[in-house]
Formats: structure tokens, C-alpha cells, sequence
């Protein structure tokens, strides 16, 4: 992965989001941009919100099933797995939240004039779709799988 790029990618896209959601929201705004030249963007953006949406969700699960078994070993490090529950609940919420805004921005924007920030470019998206695909679950154990 080009790490300049997506390091020159996060500096473009202002915002107080972590890196991940820097990134989905530049994604995001250049399907959203580029749908009246490509309709099939519409079903991509689509797909990526809801996609991430579940994977939210699952972690938050994982997170909370993890606790669960914790609960019943009662481990030493009990405090600190709980601690760090807590953040992944937190920033779960965080992304929840944010995704939500983006379906609810993007219901209200067919009524109004689209501004394009102009932060991502084609080759750019196709960099940050590769960057989150390689983040997924799958995508981080693939050797393992090819090994088996």
C-alpha cells in the first residue's frame, strides 16, 4: 500500500473523524460525486455504507462476546480487557453515528446543490478501496487460509 498517498489523502480530508472515517467519507463523497456520470456508483455507495455498517455491528458483538467469556474465566487481566471493550463499544457507536449521518446527509442532498470538494481523484478511490478492503477480517488472514 502507498502510505504517502493515504497519509496525503487524510491531510486533504478535514475532519475529526479517526483515519478510517477520513477515509470512508472521501471514498463516499467521490461515488456520491461522480453518480450522475456512472449510475452503478449509486449501488457501490450503497453497499460500502451498509457493508460498513455490519462490520461495525459485528465487532460490537465480538467485543461483547469476548467480555462475556472473560466474565466467567475472571482472569488477572480482567480490568484491562474491560477497558478495552469499553473503547471498542465507544468508537463503534462513533462509526455508527457517523454512518448514519452520512444516510441521512445523502436523503436530503437530492434536493440540493452538490459541492465538490475535489480531495479524491479515481486513482485515489481505488487506493482507498484496496487500503479497507485490506483492514477487513478476511483480507488479514487470507495466507492463513491459503496455507490450511
Amino acid at each position: 500500500m502507498d502510505q504517502g498517498s493515504i497519509a496525503r489523502i487524510l491531510k486533504q480530508a478535514s475532519g475529526g473523524e479517526d483515519d478510517i472515517q477520513q477515509l470512508q467519507k472521501a471514498l463516499l463523497d467521490y461515488l456520491d460525486e461522480n453518480t450522475e456520470t456512472d449510475a452503478s456508483l449509486v449501488f457501490s455507495r450503497k453497499f460500502y455504507i451498509a457493508q460498513w455498517f455490519r462490520d461495525t455491528t459485528m465487532e460490537t458483538e465480538k467485543a461483547i462476546k469476548s467480555q462475556k467469556d472473560e466474565d466467567s474465566s475472571e482472569g488477572t487481566h480482567h480490568a484491562k480487557d474491560i477497558e478495552t471493550t469499553g473503547q471498542i463499544m465507544h468508537r463503534a457507536e462513533s462509526r455508527k453515528k457517523f454512518l448514519r449521518s452520512i444516510i441521512t446527509t445523502a436523503a436530503s442532498q437530492f434536493s440540493t446543490l452538490k459541492i465538490y470538494s475535489g480531495t479524491v481523484d479515481y486513482e485515489d478511490a481505488c487506493l482507498i478501496v484496496r487500503y479497507l478492503a485490506s483492514m477487513r477480517p478476511f483480507a488479514q488472514s487470507f495466507d492463513i487460509y491459503l496455507t490450511q
